[in-house]
């Protein structure tokens, strides 16, 4: 019942975590819709007001050669109205030598103000915004830039496209954090049950024990069969501390180290060679013992089935001053390059059996119980892998 309720429980936060990557999913696409969008609407606009002003320039530069050709007794009302009506497009007439004959919506608040009109003029024309007005010879220059308001329009969907991937990012990062959220509460849940479920037959077995010793005191197998208890009540005592944050104190990395292979080398085929590589003085790190030791276990354990049942694991523990070194290396079967990333996620496993979650709460207990780093140093398919840890001082 308790496996079943556990499994039923494990199998949603990976329905979860598919929602929330197909929801992740669905906000960038929709991000990018909206963002191609915008631009191609926004494009679209911005040329239909482009050819409007030009459009406009161009009666303008008619309605300055008409004021230019005018008589006495022309009547120029309608010329001025056209030329005194445009307030907001700048408007720099040049000569055919490139001298600066008149100009309007132009801001002349700088030191050399002539100059700068005749530059401004300059960039105009050579931006091919110009209007060419009078004979081939004696010619004139009506040159013009877009309007504040067509370059606020220009400018406008890139604006928008920042927001919206402000939005995104934001809606991304509160998804990632709902889903941290909702697995800690799942791990902290899983965890109590389990070990909650744990308690009452192991009680049962430590009274049967205890029994067994009265009426057979000879037996040796009771002595092992307690052991086993005894395990039983460790890998209990680990799940509760999954579900609470344990207080680290100070401990001896090299007694970890040699309480793990001890438990190793009971628990694997004699075809398994676990060697240790430890200074001879003890590296002092502020941890929780029992968590830790499971740490090291499931990484000497993905090394045994890696290996397949025969090989070589080599537990190095390294003192670096500030921070302790500890490298499980095996020659096992490797890591492919592609899996690498997924190592560490809940649900993620190579083998047929097994849910996925040693690593992951390897991670868990290294990174934020312990505020160390676990990740894969290095690994090769057919030559082996081997698994850093380290831990501040």
């Amino acid at each position: 019942m308790a496996f079943r309720l556990n499994y039923t429980t494990f199998v949603g936060v990976m329905q979860w975590t598919d929602r929330i990557r197909q929801v992740k999913i669905v906000l960038v696409v929709t991000a990018i819709v909206i963002a191609v969008a915008s631009l191609v609407v926004s494009h679209l606009l911005v040329k239909d007001l482009q050819r409007e002003e030009r459009n406009k320039m161009e009666v303008w530069a008619q309605a300055m050669q008409t004021l230019q050709e005018a008589e006495e007794n022309t009547d120029l009302a309608l010329v001025l109205s056209v030329i005194q009506g445009n307030k907001t497009i700048p408007v720099i007439v040049l000569d055919h030598d490139g001298q600066v004959m008149d100009y309007r919506n132009v801001d002349i608040r700088k030191m050399d103000s002539a100059r700068y009109v005749s530059d401004y003029g300059h960039r105009m024309y050579n931006a091919g915004h110009y209007i060419q007005i009078g004979d081939s010879i004696d010619y004139q220059l009506v040159c013009y830039d877009e309007s504040t308001l067509l370059k606020r329009l220009s400018q406008y969907p890139y604006w928008q496209l920042g927001i919206v991937m402000i939005f995104v990012v934001v809606a991304i990062f509160a998804l990632l954090s709902s889903k941290r959220a909702e697995q800690n509460k799942v791990w902290v849940g899983l965890s109590k049950e389990t070990a909650h479920q744990l308690g009452t037959p192991i009680s049962s077995l430590m009274a049967w024990v205890e029994i067994l010793k009265e009426n057979y005191p000879d037996d040796d197998l009771i002595p092992e069969m307690n052991k086993d208890v005894k395990r039983l009540e460790l890998i209990a005592e680990r799940f509760s501390k999954i579900g609470s944050l344990p207080e680290p104190v100070d401990a001896s990395m090299n007694e970890v180290l040699a309480h793990v292979t001890d438990y190793m080398d009971r628990r694997t085929s004699k075809k398994v060679e676990i060697t240790t590589n430890m200074p001879d003085e003890d590296v002092i790190v502020k941890i929780n013992a029992s968590l830790f030791e499971w740490v090291v276990e499931n990484l000497c354990k993905n090394a045994v089935d890696a290996m397949e049942g025969s090989g070589k694991i080599d537990l190095t523990l390294l003192d670096e001053g500030s921070r302790a070194i500890i490298e499980v290396k095996d020659n096992g079967k490797g890591i492919r390059k592609k899996d690498l990333k997924n190592v560490f996620k809940p649900g993620f496993t190579t083998k047929k059996r097994g849910w996925g979650l040693g690593l992951s709460l390897a991670k868990r207990i290294v990174e934020e119980y312990h505020k160390g780093r676990i990740y894969v140093k290095s690994s090769e398919v057919g030559v082996g892998t081997t698994f850093r840890i380290e831990m501040p001082k």
